[in-house]
C-alpha cells in the first residue's frame, strides 16, 4: 500500500504524529507528500505554521485546496489526510446507532467525519476519464494544454497518470501505554509559561509522556481502497453529459460545487451519494487496523462487568478472564494484536502468572479514581462509568479511552464476551464463575498456548525513539538556560 497508494487516511489522536506518516512515506519510497491541517495551525508568524509548509503542509482554508491536492496526486506526490478533522481525545468514532460520529469541540457536538480526500479520490477519478476521452477524440491541443498547467514533462506522463488509479491507503495509528503522570515537558512548560491553558496541560502531559517514555507507536496500513465506482449505463451517460465541457481541475470541482444546470445537479449528487459511501468505507477500514493490546481488552471487560452489575471481583479471577479474551483474540485473524500478546515471556498473556501490561493499567485506573485495589479485589468505582469532558477524558479515564478505540473492532469485543461466556460456563482453557452479588472464583484447569511469532512495528518505533531523544536534549538545554530563574459526556458506543 505504501507504494501503491495516493491518498493515505490516518486517525488523530496527537499532535505530533501530523508529520509522521509523511516522514515515513518519503524515507519508504523517497516521493514527497502533501499533508492537509487544521488552519489554526498555520495562522500567525509562528514557527510552527512556517515548519508545516516547509514539509509539505496545506492549512485547509487554502483558495482551491481540493483542486491543488488533485493536481499535486497527477504529478506523482502523495496525499497524508486526517478525515477526523482534529485530535479524537476520547476515541469515540461511532455513535449509539453504530454509525461512524465524532465530537466537535467547537461546534459541541456530534458530526460527521470529513469527506474531502473521498471527494479528491471520486473527482480525480472523473477528470482521468475526461483526459482519456480527449485523447480517444485526438485533441492534442487540449492534453497539451492540461500537461503545461499541471507542469508535468509530456503528454505521455499525463496519460500514464490518468491510467493509474487513485489508490485510497486507510492507516491506523495506536499509542500504548497511555500514562498521566508529570513529564519533562509539562514541568518545564509551567516553569516557563505562568498561565498555561488547561487542554494545553492535558496535551503536555498526554502527549509529553507518549514522547519521553517507553510507549509503543503501531503504525499499521489496510489494503487499498479503488475509488472508482461501477457506474450504471445511464450514470456513466449523465456524467459524460454532465462534464464533457470541463477544461481543468478548477472547472471540474467549479461545477460540481455549484451545477449551473439540472443535468449538472443530477451528476453532483450522483457524485456526493458516492463520496459519502466512500467515505464510510474508509472510516470502516481506519478503525479496523487498530493494533489490540491488554489494555483494550481489561477495559472492555471492566465496562462489561459493570453492565451486568458487578461492582468487584478476586484480581485472579478477572486476570484470568483476560488472559481468555487474549487467547481467543489470538485465533481471530481480523484482529491485530500488540506483539506483547504474542510474547510468550509476558506472563499471563501465555498462561504464567504475570500480565505486566495489565499491571499498570490497573495501577493507572486506581490513581485517577476509577478502581479501588483491595485486599486481592478490584473494586468499580462509580467515576469508572460516568461521562467525562472530552478534553479531559485522557486524564480521567483512561479506561473510558482504551475501551472506545476497540468498539470498532467487533472481533476484538466478541473475544471478551466469549471470555465472559465462558467464565460463566466453566468451560474452555480457563474457567471463572461470577456469584449474583459480583464476586468472582477462579477455576483454573491450566492449558499454555503456543504464541505465534511476534509481530515487528520498527519503524513507528525507530521514529518515536528518535523523536523522544531530540526532545530530551531540547528540554536539557532548556532547564540549564533557565537554571536560577524564578460536557459534553463520552458515553460508551454500540459497534458499528
Amino acid at each position: 500500500g505504501i507504494t501503491s497508494g495516493q491518498i493515505f487516511l490516518f486517525n488523530h489522536f496527537a499532535r505530533f504524529e501530523t508529520i509522521v506518516p509523511q516522514y515515513l512515506i518519503f524515507k519508504e519510497t523517497g516521493i514527497y507528500c502533501r499533508t492537509i491541517g487544521a488552519r489554526d495551525l498555520f495562522s500567525g508568524n509562528g514557527g510552527l505554521g512556517r515548519f508545516l509548509l516547509s514539509v509539505g503542509g496545506v492549512p485547509t482554508n487554502l483558495e482551491g485546496l481540493l483542486p491543488f491536492i488533485a493536481a499535486e496526486i497527477l504529478r506523482g506526490r502523495r496525499v497524508v489526510v486526517f478525515p477526523e478533522g482534529g485530535m479524537i481525545k476520547d476515541r469515540r468514532v461511532v455513535d449509539d446507532d453504530g454509525e461512524y460520529r465524532i465530537f466537535s469541540p467547537s461546534a459541541e457536538t456530534y458530526r460527521k467525519h470529513h469527506k474531502g480526500a473521498a471527494a479528491i479520490a471520486l473527482m480525480l477519478e472523473v477528470f482521468k476519464q475526461r483526459i482519456r476521452s480527449v485523447h480517444a477524440a485526438g485533441d492534442t491541443a487540449r492534453l497539451e494544454r492540461w500537461v503545461a498547467a499541471l507542469e508535468l514533462d509530456n503528454v505521455d506522463t499525463l496519460l500514464a497518470a490518468a491510467d493509474t488509479p487513485t489508490l485510497i491507503v486507510p492507516g491506523n495509528i495506536t499509542f500504548f501505554p497511555l500514562r498521566v503522570e508529570e513529564n519533562m515537558l509539562s514541568r518545564g512548560a509551567e516553569l516557563f509559561f505562568e498561565r498555561l491553558r488547561e487542554t494545553a496541560k492535558e496535551e503536555l502531559l498526554i502527549e509529553g509522556n507518549i514522547l519521553l517514555k517507553n510507549t509503543d507507536m503501531d503504525i499499521r496500513l489496510g489494503a487499498p481502497v479503488n475509488p472508482h465506482p461501477v457506474w450504471h449505463w445511464w450514470e456513466r451517460r449523465l456524467l459524460d453529459w454532465s462534464f464533457d465541457q470541463v477544461d481543468s481541475l478548477e472547472h471540474l470541482f467549479d461545477l460540481n460545487a455549484r451545477p449551473d444546470k439540472w443535468v449538472r445537479r443530477l451528476a453532483t449528487n450522483l457524485i456526493g451519494h458516492n463520496t459519502r459511501r466512500l467515505r464510510d468505507q474508509c472510516m470502516a477500514a481506519i478503525y479496523r487496523q487498530v493494533t489490540v493490546n491488554s489494555s483494550h481488552l481489561a477495559s472492555d471487560l471492566m465496562l462489561k462487568l459493570i453492565d451486568r452489575g458487578v461492582t468487584e471481583i478476586d484480581q485472579q479471577a478477572f486476570r484470568r478472564i483476560v488472559h481468555l479474551a487474549i487467547h481467543h483474540a489470538r485465533q481471530d485473524p481480523a484482529i491485530f494484536l500488540h506483539p506483547a500478546l504474542h510474547d510468550a515471556t509476558n506472563g499471563d498473556a501465555a498462561g504464567g502468572e504475570r500480565l505486566d501490561d495489565l499491571d499498570q493499567l490497573m495501577s493507572l485506573a486506581a490513581k485517577t479514581g476509577l478502581v479501588k485495589i483491595d485486599r486481592g479485589r478490584y473494586h468499580f468505582l462509580d467515576r469508572l462509568s460516568e461521562g467525562q469532558d472530552f478534553h479531559t477524558v485522557r486524564l480521567r479515564n483512561t479506561v473510558q479511552v482504551y475501551a472506545n478505540e476497540i468498539a470498532t473492532v467487533p472481533a476484538a469485543c466478541a473475544a471478551v464476551d466469549r471470555a465472559l461466556a465462558q467464565s460463566d460456563r466453566h468451560d474452555g482453557p480457563e474457567g471463572f464463575a461470577l456469584s449474583p452479588d459480583g464476586a468472582a472464583t477462579a477455576v483454573r484447569t491450566g492449558e499454555a498456548v503456543e504464541p505465534p511469532a511476534p509481530a515487528l512495528d520498527g519503524a513507528g518505533q525507530r521514529l518515536l525513539a528518535d523523536l523522544s531523544g531530540r526532545l530530551r536534549r531540547f528540554a536539557a538545554g532548556r532547564r540549564t538556560a533557565g537554571k536560577g530563574k524564578r460536557q459534553e459526556p463520552s458515553p460508551r458506543p454500540a459497534a458499528p
